[in-house]
């Protein structure tokens, strides 16, 4: 019985020294761009599929949900967004991971004039099941 207990209590001790396994950083990288081009697109429905349901971005000092957003691009006189992003640093596990990085958005309005911005941002994510949805973004202009 003594022979048996300790190659268990040994398997047992190593198992729990065995680093976490940790998913690729470049997940969580495709779902922050694909949340960003469903803004761009419009795509309502994909934004969010892409979140959390308790997702939520900080910007400008307000804290603002999907719909909010949604909202606030309906209302918007911008007919053209696009995104690009730069400056990543990103750590991840098997059930969540956090990154920051550099927005930079060109927008089009009244398909003439066209403002830059650029942003400094942070984002969390969560492991949903098997999928990686973007539970959280904090957004400061760039200055």
């Amino acid at each position: 019985m003594k022979t048996t207990s300790i190659p268990l209590a040994l398997v047992a001790t190593l198992s729990a020294c065995q680093p976490s396994k940790h998913d690729d950083p470049e997940n969580l990288k495709a779902v922050l761009v694909s949340y960003f081009d469903c803004i761009s697109k419009k795509d309502f429905t994909g934004m969010k599929s892409l979140t959390t349901t308790d997702f939520v971005i900080y910007e400008n000092g307000k804290v603002i949900n999907n719909d909010g957003l949604i909202d606030i691009i309906n209302k918007s006189p911008i007919v053209k967004a696009t995104y690009s992003f730069d400056g990543f640093t990103i750590n991840v596990d098997n059930a969540s991971g956090s990154m920051r990085y550099f927005n930079h958005g060109e927008f089009v309005k009244d398909d003439t004039s066209l403002t830059t911005r650029d942003w400094l941002e942070s984002a969390t994510f969560k492991k949903v099941g098997n999928e990686w949805k973007l539970d959280f973004i904090h957004s400061t202009v760039k200055k």
